[in-house]
C-alpha cells in the first residue's frame, strides 16, 4: 500500500528521476553534491525514503539495519523506467504534479496574472495555469505537458506489469 505522504532523496546519479517523481506528484530532494553520509542523515532526520544507484550507500548502516526505507533502483535505465521500478516497488499512484525545477507545491493561476510570465503565443491559446509555490515558475497544459503525461501514463503501465511479475526485476 502506498504512502501518500511519502518523500524523497536522490542520490547523485538520479536527478532524472527526481524530476520525475516531482512530475509524478511526488516530492523529491536532489543534489548532486551530497555524499553519501548526508543522503542517508537527511532521510533519517526527514522521514524521507532514500533512493540510490549505489551499493555502498546501501551498506551504510542506517541502510542495511532498516532504519529508513530505501530503494535500490536500476543504474543504466532511462529516468522514467527507473520511476517505474520505484512506483512498482512502493506501490504508487499518479498524483497532482510537483514543480519539476524545485519540487514545490504548484498552485492554479488566474490567466490575466498570467499574461506578463509566458510567451504570446500560450497566452492566446492557454487559459489554464500554474505557479510554483516556492520558484515562482509557470506552467501550463500545452504539448509539452501532453508528452510528459503520455510518459508518466506509461510508465504507470510498466509499473503494474512488474508488480505483476510481467516484466524483468
Amino acid at each position: 500500500m502506498a504512502d501518500s505522504g511519502l518523500r524523497f532523496v536522490c542520490d547523485a546519479m538520479l536527478g532524472g528521476l527526481a524530476r520525475w517523481l516531482r512530475a509524478a506528484g511526488y516530492s523529491a530532494a536532489f543534489d548532486v553534491h551530497a555524499a553519501d553520509g548526508a543522503l542517508v542523515r537527511k532521510a533519517l532526520d526527514e522521514g524521507l525514503c532514500l533512493l540510490t544507484s549505489d551499493s555502498g550507500i546501501m551498506e551504510r548502516y542506517a541502510v542495511a539495519q532498516g532504519l529508513i526505507r530505501c530503494v535500490f533502483v536500476p543504474r543504466n535505465a532511462p529516468p522514467t523506467e527507473q520511476l517505474a521500478h520505484v512506483m512498482a516497488a512502493l506501490g504508487l499512484q499518479l498524483r497532482e504534479p510537483r514543480c519539476m525545477v524545485c519540487d514545490g507545491v504548484l498552485a492554479p493561476m488566474a490567466a490575466q496574472d498570467a499574461r506578463d510570465h509566458v510567451p504570446p503565443k500560450v497566452r492566446r491559446r492557454q487559459m489554464c495555469f500554474f505557479r510554483c509555490r516556492a520558484c515562482g515558475k509557470v506552467y501550463w497544459h500545452g504539448t509539452h505537458w501532453e508528452r510528459i503525461r503520455r510518459r508518466l501514463g506509461r510508465a504507470r503501465d510498466r509499473a503494474a506489469a512488474l508488480e505483476d511479475g510481467l516484466g524483468p526485476e
